[in-house]
Parts: C-alpha cells; structure tokens; sequence
C-alpha cells in the first residue's frame, strides 16, 4: 500500500479531519454546526466508505443542527488493526456479550462497568428468528450465529460500543458538563446494524433513529439459500481471498474501478464524481485496509435488521426508514415490509414511516441531497412533538 495520510481538512466538507482517541486506536470524526443547537446527530456510514460519503449532510442542513460524522474502526482514516493484535482482541465488542462466554467486555476490564450501562448477555445463536423476504414476504430462520466467525474485531457490537463510546466521550464532552443532548442516528446500509445496536445498548443516549437504505446481508448465513450446503463453499472462497487475495484488492483499488464499482448502487450517476471517489479511494489505500475488507466479506453472521427491531430490548423511540427505490442491493418490498415489525406482544410497528424515493439508490443520501436532508429536518420535527 502507498504512504497515504490523513489530509488535515477533508477535501469533500471542508471540515477539520479530527481524532478520538478510542481504546487505543485513533478514530477519525468530523463535525459541523453550531455547539448550542437544538438537535445532535450522528452520521454512521455503510459498508467501505466513510465519513466523508455523508459530505452533502454534514454541509446541507441548517443551523438548527449539530452534526457529528465518524469513521468506524477498520474504515476511513481510523486505525485498521489487524485482528490477532493483542489490543483489537481486548476491545472486540463481542467479549462479554453471550451466555456462557469467559471473556470480559472491555469495559469491565478498564473499570468504566460503573459508568456505563453493563450489557445484556444473550445466547450466541437465535433460534427461529422472523426474517423477510426479497419479495416482501416472512420467512424463519432456523438459526442466526450471532459471532463474527473469525473472532475479528470488525463486527457490529465492536461499532455499537464505538458509537456509544462516543456520545459519552465526545458530544456530551463538547455540550459541557450540564448538557448532555439526547442523539438521533442516522444511518446507511451496514451501519444500520451498529447503529440499532447502539440503541438496543445505551437507549438512554439517543432519541431516534433514521435508517437509510438497510442492508440484509446476502452472503449472512441466514440469508444464503441452503445454508448447510451452501456456506461450506462460501466459507472456502473467504478464505481463498484472506490467504491470496490482496494482489487483487490492490490491482482494484483505482479510480477507474472505483468509479465503475459505484455506478452498480448509485441510480444518479452525475453524483459519482472525482471528489467523491478520491475520498472514498485514498482511505482505502492505507495500510490494514485489505485486512479489514476481507474479514468484513467474511463476516456471514452478526445481527440483522428484522431481528434487532423486533427485540424486546429496542426502545420505544421513532424510526423512520428512507430508501432509493432503484437500489439494486436492497429489496424494495422487504424495506417496506420493516413497517410491520414489532416487538414481541406489541401491536404496533417499531418502524413508524417507510418512505421510497424514486429514481434514487443506495446512497441517496448522496444522490438526492436536498430530498434526504428535507426528510431528516422533517423527522427532528417529529422529535419535537
């Protein structure tokens, strides 16, 4: 990999690239707006990109709103530790987390169990667990592992606790000891997943939430079509690309391929420009950053987003859910079948609004700005009342 840094300002906001210091690892954020405004949020971007791809909400919203966009470990700038290192297995999310485990989570370990609200252990595997459907309709799955296979620390509760970790040690820092704001996430395709878990986590931290362009996961053990038959030989081309497949991210990781590669999810190509893919191409040029492509690739469990919805520990706080119809990833009928999920005994939905955009996406955060950010001041509306 090529010696690329961190530039000091980020070229797509104009915005101060800045770090957290978080478990021992630097984690890069940007933020905008004014200190004293009525609403926070926290952008959490999706699957190889970062915070830069949220550069049209971080500079398109009013002044009414305070807006914090963060790298997730092993993406952007942040560090990108390799999954054996000592320390990335001491601060892997998933210690602590499931019945019959005997490692520590990373708080009770460094003394913060007081500080924050201690988690909820739960078994490893669900059985029987409600899912959708491409075409909108309800099928169970039988079992959802819920451990990343490889015990890397790139999986969804390492990036809960990332963002919980942050709203204590950065936003409610910057609000002052008197002040600390209630947080509404926003997020895009796999950050869906963090980011409902974050709230499942801490929900005293947040008070809402907005999902856009959820990702099911295809290659998800509970997602693959004859799992028992099928994951052995998805397994074996995992590992094909962790062992031998870093002369081929490098012959990919250019502009030209870049570019081609975005014009699958993105249905406004004019949006795919040359400061969008430098931005999302010179991270990925850093050292660590294959590693960590090819550990998330073979990341075939974890939480899904029908699963966390329906949990009987999600809060009740709104969730509004905005999605591209033209997102060849992401199933039009079964985001809008998220409308009816609901907490066991509930009869309500956890999901109060669905909306489709059409000719957008699955990035139409970045595809059709002015629409997104419009619904997203719509949603603090709704906060309001």
């Amino acid at each position: 990999m090529s010696a690329v840094q961190m530039p000091p300002v980020s070229p797509a906001t104009s915005l101060p690239n800045q770090i957290y210091k978080w478990r021992g690892y630097n984690v890069r954020y940007q933020v905008s707006g004014p200190p004293n405004a009525e609403h926070t949020l926290l952008l959490v971007h999706g699957l190889f990109v970062n915070s830069d791809h949220w550069r049209k909400m971080l500079t398109g919203l009013d002044g009414s709103v305070r807006v914090y966009a963060v790298d997730l470990l092993g993406s952007g700038w942040s560090d990108k530790p390799f999954r054996e290192d000592t320390n990335a297995k001491l601060i892997n999310g998933e210690n602590g987390r499931f019945i019959g485990c005997d490692s520590k989570c990373y708080r009770e370990s460094n003394g913060q169990s007081t500080k924050r609200l201690q988690k909820i252990r739960t078994d490893a595997t669900m059985k029987n667990v409600p899912l959708g459907t491409p075409s909108g309709g309800n099928r169970v799955a039988s079992e959802l592992d819920l451990r990343h296979p490889l015990g890397s620390p790139y999986n969804f509760y390492t990036w809960a606790e990332q963002l919980t970790d942050f709203v204590h040690d950065v936003i409610h820092e910057d609000a002052g000891a008197t002040s600390k704001p209630p947080v509404t996430l926003i997020a895009n395709s796999i950050g869906t997943m963090s980011s409902l878990q974050s709230v499942i986590d801490e929900p005293n931290l947040f008070n809402g939430v907005v999902v856009i362009n959820p990702n099911f996961r295809e290659l998800h053990m509970a997602e693959v079509p004859f799992s028992q038959l099928t994951m052995p030989l998805v397994r074996q081309i995992q590992a094909l690309l962790r062992n031998k497949g870093h002369r081929l991210f490098k012959s990919l990781a250019t502009p030209q391929t870049v570019t081609e590669i975005l014009k699958e999810p993105y249905a406004v190509t004019d949006a795919i420009d040359e400061e969008l893919v430098s931005v999302l191409l010179d991270p990925l040029l850093t050292n660590g950053a294959d590693e960590v492509v090819f550990d998330t690739l073979s990341y075939s469990a974890g939480p899904l987003p029908e699963q966390q919805l329906a949990s009987t520990n999600f809060p009740d706080l709104p969730v509004w859910v905005i999605y591209g119809k033209d997102d060849p990833w992401t199933p039009a009928s079964r985001v809008e079948k998220l409308e009816y999920v609901g907490r066991p005994g509930e009869t309500r939905s956890t999901v109060e609004r669905v909306v489709g955009l059409d000719g957008a996406g699955h990035c139409p955060h970045d595809e059709k700005p002015e629409v997104v950010n419009g619904l997203i001041l719509d949603f603090l509306q709704r906060l309001r009342q």
